[in-house]
């Protein structure tokens, strides 16, 4: 059994803290800034495949990006596990466990990104088997993923080293990381993707040059400035109980991700069903729905890492109070974004392919993906609560009724409103899991704090 540090000892007290707006946007902003920059390399890596005039390589990049984020999601844990876990270690004034916590999800995200790397036929197989893609999509899907694996352990370590970060509130270095990563990502797919002629080959080993230098930038940085070394305690490390809530909240995580992503691949085996066109138009919206999950990602990060530090501190106010403003400035964001798709998605659909049908499809459909920024805020805010908290159980099982939900709704109407099944499923979706979860959240905040504080 490890001895605590002076700090550690007293993790029974209360440790009172104001939650204020300024606070809220010092994690929000930077990190909606860095999120932005994600979908924005998703709308780069589609807008070069796009101007090739292909739909068919246009349909295996997204199949292929599917494929990554079914993956990751996985392994999100790694980073919204560390947050939560750093969070509520920084809220008890624990400042060696905080690199603890990092340390140990540094392991699983080695050694699970190499599983991924050996695992590689495998996942191509059980890839085209799910998706059914042509012949011509297939060809893409399958180059796209087996180079783009090469980085997994890399993507996996910022994983990582961003739940660190953003545990310990450090948005702005979150920020310049992701900067970093998504920067040399969209650069080079510019330069080879399209300069080079590379095309599909070309975006992917964009994407394994980014992860890379990011992987390393931030743990040089961390060693460096951070005390990730100086910390570091090897019988700590290992403590049994440290070790067990880690794998508790992962495993709930992960299997909360795993349903969450079968609900984004049966969207795309339902649309490539429907026809090529339908899933290369679902392919260019689904990168505004992206948009609007990182966009809305800023304000959720806040959610979780200063629930989790309400909850390491044991005081009650600040957890209140972190709900109350992270919800409001969500719904500004959730706001201007679908403003924003009514106003201008049609010009950002044009950009994004020059194929007429798929460009006309996709315009149809916009009005549906406005609504998942309202839909999708107190999903997503919720969810961040409830991990902030390490509450992972209910948001578990939540995420088994909103996919019976989903999948309801799909097969129930699918015959008679066609795509709009799809559209009018995920929405729902996204409602059920934020109402289910903010049911249970009197209940769970009873039981945390003592009465009166």
């Amino acid at each position: 059994m490890f001895k605590p540090d002076n700090d550690a000892l007293e993790t029974s007290l209360v440790r009172p803290f104001n939650v204020t707006h300024r606070m809220v946007l010092t994690i929000a902003i930077p990190m909606t800034l860095a999120g932005m920059t994600t979908p924005l390399l998703g709308l780069v890596d589609t807008g070069v495949i796009g101007q090739l005039g292909n739909a068919g390589m246009l349909g295996g990049l997204a199949m292929g990006a599917l494929v990554f984020d079914c993956l990751f999601s996985v392994f999100g844990f790694l980073r919204s596990g560390t947050t939560g876990l750093v969070a509520q270690a920084m809220g008890r004034g624990d400042h060696t466990e905080e690199i603890m916590v990092f340390w140990r999800a540094i392991i699983v995200a080695l050694v699970a990104g190499l599983l991924m790397i050996a695992i590689l036929p495998l996942t191509l197989y059980a890839a085209n088997d799910i998706l059914k893609p042509t012949s011509d999509t297939a060809k893409a899907l399958n180059e796209y993923v087996s180079i783009r694996m090469i980085s997994a352990p890399m993507a996996l370590v910022n994983f990582s080293v961003l739940g660190l970060l953003l545990g310990r509130g450090k948005g702005l270095f979150g920020l310049a990381l992701q900067f970093l990563l998504n920067g040399i990502n969209i650069i080079l797919a510019l330069t080879l993707g399209l300069g080079f002629g590379w095309e599909v080959s070309g975006v992917a080993w964009a994407t394994v040059t980014g992860e890379t230098v990011a992987a390393i930038t931030g743990m040089t940085v961390l060693i460096w400035r951070g005390g990730a070394l100086r910390k570091l305690d090897v019988n700590r490390l290992f403590d049994k109980a440290g070790m067990w809530r880690m794998i508790v909240i992962s495993r709930d995580i992960m299997i909360r991700s795993l349903l969450l992503m079968s609900t984004y691949v049966f969207f795309a085996r339902v649309g490539n069903e429907m026809g090529t066109i339908t899933l290369a138009a679902n392919a260019v919206l689904m990168n505004f729905y992206l948009v609007v999950g990182f966009f809305l990602e800023g304000v959720t990060i806040a959610a979780e890492q200063l629930a989790g530090r309400a909850v390491g501190a044991r005081y009650s106010p600040a957890f209140r109070r972190s709900i109350q403003l992270t919800f409001f400035w969500g719904m500004v964001m959730a706001l201007v974004m679908g403003l924003i798709f009514l106003a201008f998605g049609d010009r950002l659909v044009n950009i994004l392919t020059t194929e007429p049908d798929v460009r006309q499809m996709a315009v149809y459909y916009l009005p549906w993906v406005s609504l998942t920024a309202l839909t999708g805020l107190y999903a997503f805010q919720m969810d961040s609560i409830f991990i902030g908290a390490s509450w992972s159980k209910d948001m578990r099982n939540m995420m088994f009724l909103s996919l019976f939900v989903f999948f309801g709704v799909l097969y129930g109407t699918r015959d008679w409103l066609g795509n709009h099944s799809l559209w009018l499923a995920l929405n729902m979706f996204l409602f059920i899991r934020g109402v289910t979860l903010s049911a249970m959240l009197p209940r769970r905040y009873r039981g945390e704090f003592p009465a009166g504080l």
